[in-house]
This record gives C-alpha cells, structure tokens and sequence, in this order.
C-alpha cells in the first residue's frame, strides 16, 4: 500500500447515518490521494459493518480504530487516530460534517511548513440533515444555496461561506473576526508538529479540547491560516448530550494554564 498524501481523521460515536453521508462526500473529492482514519469512541457493532460495506463502495482507503466505551473520550481516541495516520499531513473533521467537493484539495494546496490550517463549517437544521441523500451529495446540492434555500434554509451573512467565490472567498477568510483557532470540526496540520505538542490532552472531555491543541501549537510558533470560507464543509445537526457545565468549567482551567504557562507539551497526551 503506497503511503498517501494526506491522512483525514473523522470522529464518529454511534451515528451511522450521519457517518454514511459523510463517507460519500470524501468519495466525490476531486483530490483523491488520502487514506480515513475513523476515530471511533466506542460505538457499538453497527458502526463497524457500515465501515466493512462502505470500504467495497468508496474509492480510498478506511482504517477503523476503535476503543472501549467509557464515556466521552473523544480526546484519547483522537490521539489512537493520530499515532495510527501514515501521512505527514492530517486534517481533522467530524462524522457529521459533510465535505465540499474540494475540500481536501483547499488543505492540500494552502499546507504550509509553519502552519496549520483554521476551516469552517456550514450548520444544517435537522430537517435538512435528514433529507440530504448520497446523490445531494454526488451532485453537490447540499452546498448549494439556492437548493438549500428552497429547502427553507434562511438568508445570513453565513451564506457567504457556500457562495463566495475565489476572490470574494479570500477577502472574507482574511477579514473575518474570528481568530484561526484549530477547530475539530475542520482543521489541518503537520504530523510532526501534532506530536511534537503530544496531541490532545485526555483530561479534557466535552469543549474545548480541539483549541487547547491549537493554543500549545501557537506556543510551539506554529502560526495559522484562516480559510473557513473556502475549506467548507455542511455540519449535520444533532443532540450534545455529553456537553455538561462541569467538563466545560473543568476545560476552561487546563485552556487557562496552557495560555499562563505557554505549555508546548501536555503529559496526558499521546506519549504518558
């Protein structure tokens, strides 16, 4: 198996459904030199043969890693994903967020020494979320705004993000207000500078373990690329049953001390 240009992590828990559309998004990608790592937190037997049937539909390959349920532990099964990618370069995205069809290719062409790459996303109500079907997705409908209007999606300034084109794309990436963090939603790197910081830190449940990362890359001097209006990718609407006032307060701290102290390295990441 010849290593591939790109390593793609998708987080998944118990949500096939939303994962098969995903899976057919990267399977319409115009660059196709990329392997998937699912991240899978635990989810039961179901997860595993969609992921057995898909790998005889899909043009790249799948490799599943896997851990025991024990909650929500996104963070430690992220750094699984991480050890088990074989490319340098990794983007991170979810298994509720669809890809545009350049998706992959907008991180690959913008990948930098020095940097990582800050996308965005474009949120679904569920009623879309639902409807949406492989062909939608094959024939790119469901980032299309006029399609997705008809569908009752309302008129804001986050259209933009399926409408702009290259320039007017450029022009909203470098004067939007929000800072480039890493977000794991959609979100680009090095492999040696991920493992350099030594990934996520496992203490971190629900919120916020994504920024950390990117704040000890930013103390690393790994500086970043704003592109959430051309890296897009629609998000699939669901419930956050795990997102509690304790793990956000709990997040907050360590987020806190990583920026105090400018830590690089957390020693409850990948290497104990």
């Amino acid at each position: 198996m010849e290593t591939p240009k790109i390593s793609i992590i998708v987080s998944t828990y118990n949500s096939e459904a939303w994962l098969q559309k995903v899976l057919w998004g990267f399977n319409y990608q115009t660059f196709k030199d990329f392997e998937l790592v699912i991240a899978d937190d635990g989810s039961g037997p179901n997860t595993k043969e969609l992921l057995e049937k898909m790998q005889d539909e899909v043009g790249y390959p799948i490799v599943h890693v896997w851990q025991e349920d024990d909650g929500f532990q996104k963070s430690r099964i992220l750094n699984k994903a991480i050890e088990a990618c074989r490319a340098d370069y990794i983007i991170m995205t979810d298994g509720d967020c669809i890809p545009r069809e350049d998706f992959v290719l907008v991180h690959n062409i913008n990948k930098a020494p020095g940097y990582f790459i800050s996308g965005g996303y474009y949120m679904l109500p569920m009623n879309i979320s639902e409807m949406i079907t492989r062909e939608d997705i094959e024939k790119q409908k469901c980032f299309n705004i006029q399609w997705l209007k008809e569908k009752g999606i309302p008129k804001t300034f986050k259209n933009n993000k399926l409408t702009a084109n290259e320039f007017m794309s450029k022009l909203f990436n470098t004067f939007t207000p929000t800072n480039a963090s890493w977000n794991g939603h959609n979100s680009s790197g090095w492999k040696k500078d991920i493992v350099k910081v030594n990934g996520f830190d496992e203490r971190m449940q629900y919120g916020g373990q994504d920024r950390e990362l990117g704040e000890r890359l930013f103390n690393l001097g790994i500086k970043s690329k704003q592109l959430r209006y051309s890296a897009v990718c629609v998000h699939l609407d669901h419930k956050r049953g795990y997102k509690t006032p304790e793990s956000i307060a709990k997040n907050q701290a360590i987020r806190k001390e990583t920026r105090k102290k400018r830590l690089l390295w957390t020693p409850y990441g990948i290497t104990k």
